[in-house]
């Protein structure tokens, strides 16, 4: 994966098979401290302490399709790379929190890439979910919660084309005021 919003969307989607029902995603540009962080903390399942510690090894997953899981794996050696890092944290039917740190500067730090088009996709593609997005930068920030959104929709779905529209126009907005790198 070469953009940062398509690890977003791996974690996000491993934290929907985790059962999670309530996902925020937190993004946090700092210039002072030269720092981009990711978090992703979800109500899911979570893992055991013995999972935790081997769920960076690209030949560990909990996947049936499959016998690789190569998201986090890739994550953290990106990460550890622009001088970074990443932890998790988990806890067996209490969830799970992600964290990633990339140096800000670092050149061969990977593009955020398109969360417009990230939060889109996991707003519509998983109505059934609570989103909680929070993107921060140097004290600004854009945040959106789908609560109060889905209860004023009532049975107009997420995936009709006007709450397309309108949440692609909020998201860019939102997004788009705080100039990211």
């Amino acid at each position: 994966m070469r953009e940062i919003s398509l690890h977003i969307l791996d974690i996000a989607a491993n934290s929907v098979s985790a059962g999670a029902t309530t996902i925020k995603i937190e993004i946090e540009e700092d210039q002072v401290t030269d720092t981009l962080l990711v978090r992703i903390t979800d109500n899911g399942k979570g893992m055991n302490p013995e999972m935790v510690t081997m769920v960076t090894d690209p030949f560990v997953t909990s996947r049936t399709e499959r016998k690789v899981g190569l998201g986090l794996p890739l994550l953290k050696e990106a990460a550890e790379a622009c001088n970074g890092s990443l932890s998790i944290s988990s806890e067996p039917g209490n969830g799970t929190m992600i964290e990633v740190r990339f140096q800000l500067s670092h050149i061969d730090r990977m593009p955020l890439g398109d969360l417009v088009d990230t939060l889109l996709t996991l707003e519509v593609g998983t109505p059934e979910v609570h989103w909680i997005f929070s993107i921060k930068k140097d004290g600004k920030e854009f945040y959106f919660d789908d609560q109060d959104l889905k209860r004023e929709l009532g049975d107009l779905p997420l995936c009709s084309p006007e709450v397309i529209r309108y949440l692609r126009s909020v998201f860019s907005e939102g997004i788009n005021a705080l100039e990211l790198i």
